[in-house]
């Protein structure tokens, strides 16, 4: 995200891949990469702070905690406490991510 890689993004991402964004709003993928690719999300550094990780039946759920410098939806370059709860779904042999949920903490 930060280096606006589309294609890693895309390699990464479920095609029924959703974002959930911490005002509810929710991507698509294909919506997500071309608002990283075009600068309607533009993501500066991240640091992660913690995370867990636990296994589900039919998922792996990933949660990570980090803060966030970013300039987002023509908004002024801000640092966030962001959430994100992942969930990767085992697809075609790779484990993709199939869903993420922000939220701040």
């Amino acid at each position: 995200m930060i280096e606006k890689n589309g294609v890693a993004l895309n390699e990464l991402l479920d095609n029924g891949f959703i974002l959930v964004h911490m005002t509810g709003m929710r991507q698509s993928k294909s919506e997500f990469i071309r608002a990283i690719e075009n600068g309607t999300l533009n993501y500066f550094s991240e640091e992660l702070r913690e995370s867990s990780t636990v296994v589900h039946k039919d998922f792996v759920q990933f949660v990570g905690r980090s803060v966030v410098e970013a300039a987002v939806f023509g908004g002024g370059r801000h640092t966030w406490r962001l959430q994100l709860d992942i969930k990767y779904a085992f697809i075609g042999g790779d484990w993709l991510i199939s869903e993420a949920v922000a939220s701040t903490w």
